[in-house]
């Protein structure tokens, strides 16, 4: 059998069978299925391509196997209260989940806890990374949705509080899911509301863009890779499409602009990454796919329970063989935060991650000295291109006419 290039990942809260399964984008056969407990919604996680987490429905722990060892748990990671959602960056270097009302945030190739984020007044329900990796975004029963800049969080002296760069505060109800498009510290961010809107938010600057408003909850979102569309899963069971090209469509949710089939709310969306194809799981124990541009459902995969998580993903090299291993293993996560009292014995040093590797800075002063002596010889260079651009101009307009 071919390896395929995406499939669909699904998880329900009843876990007779399985705790999560992976399926066949496009057969919808069954592929593989882990076993162990099961997931709460918003928690289920591919890390770095090796690792599937999930957190334990009303527990305090996270489950983690190897992507390729299905039928046994290869760790649990131990948290101090009842973690509400997970994600992990794009990169593989950091892990973020929400404990009640509290941020986590691990680096991943220690298990260092990094910093504790306490902004949310109330339980945090979803986390979410941009595709670069250089910010994530947490929402809460607050009604907030926070942006946070990761490169502040791992400099920031463990003395002073994290605070976001953006507080986004217009729903005023709690936000049961986002989604975070792409562009990096460009992208648009799309937040969902039991005060039945989906509201559209620029990164960078915290704007609000747009406001949908709808006759129903909305318990998820999710946009296509090109970001033309905006799909909403509502309390309902249907689906709404809704064109961001066209401001004709925000209000009209009714005839060919609905993915009707669901019997209860819908609590996943996901799109192929070709665009033609979409993604829901819904409480009615059931996962759909549909046919984004007749919204016909062309395939219906039965669970055992509510569906609590539902994605379509690119298929991780290492999920279908069984020998490989991951090229770092997972570390043991820590459950407190070291103050620089703990460090004070260490020499300060300052760290860049590039990838999956750590790099110190200013450790070879040879090396250091060389750099600051290039970066002279460019200076003076400028600054004697500068003087000849100002000779010139100024001996242009000197000139008599």
């Amino acid at each position: 059998m071919a390896v395929p290039l995406e499939v669909i990942v699904t998880s329900d809260s009843s876990s007779q069978l399985w705790n999560t399964t992976v399926f066949d984008l496009h057969s919808g056969s069954s592929l593989i299925s882990y076993r162990g407990g099961n997931s709460t919604s918003r928690t289920l996680t591919v890390l770095r391509g090796e690792f599937l987490l999930s957190a334990q429905l009303g527990k305090n722990f996270i489950n983690a196997w190897e992507i390729q060892r299905k039928d046994q748990l290869q760790q649990k990671i131990v948290c101090p209260g009842v973690v509400t959602c997970i994600t992990a960056s794009p990169n593989g270097l950091f892990l973020a989940a929400g404990v009640n009302e509290a941020i986590y945030l691990w680096e991943v190739a220690s298990g260092k806890l990094m910093s504790i984020l306490t902004r949310h007044y109330q339980d945090v329900t979803c986390l979410k990374f941009t595709d670069d990796s250089s910010h994530f975004v947490s929402a809460g029963k607050d009604n907030l949705a926070l942006v946070w800049s990761l490169s502040r969080l791992i400099q920031l002296d463990s003395n002073h509080t994290p605070e976001p760069c953006h507080v986004l505060s217009r729903h005023s109800l709690p936000i049961t899911d986002l989604h975070c498009g792409l562009m990096g510290v460009q992208a648009r961010i799309a937040t969902a509301s039991l005060d039945q809107t989906v509201k559209v938010w620029e990164l960078s600057s915290g704007e609000l863009l747009l406001s949908i408003l709808f006759d129903v909850e909305i318990m998820s979102v999710t946009f296509d890779p090109c970001e033309y569309f905006l799909f909403c899963g509502g309390s309902d069971g249907n689906i709404f499409q809704v064109s961001l090209c066209s401001q004709v469509s925000f209000a009209d949710h009714s005839g060919n602009q609905v993915f009707k089939g669901h019997r209860n709310q819908v609590t996943c969306l996901s799109v192929s990454m070709d665009g033609s194809l979409l993604l829901s799981g819904s409480h009615d124990e059931t996962v759909r796919l549909w046919d984004i541009q007749s919204k016909q459902s062309i395939r219906c995969l039965t669970h055992k329970g509510p569906v609590t998580n539902a994605f379509i993903m690119a298929a991780p090299a290492n999920m279908f063989v069984p020998d490989s291993r991951p090229a770092v293993p997972l570390p043991r996560f820590s459950r407190h935060v070291q103050t620089s009292e703990a460090n004070s014995g260490v020499s300060e040093e300052v760290c860049v991650r590039l990838g999956l590797y750590t790099q110190s800075v200013f450790r070879d002063g040879e090396n250091t000295k060389v750099r600051v002596a290039e970066l002279e010889e460019e200076v003076q260079t400028l600054k004697k291109i500068n003087k000849d651009l100002y000779d010139f101009s100024r001996e242009l307009l000197a000139k008599p006419t």
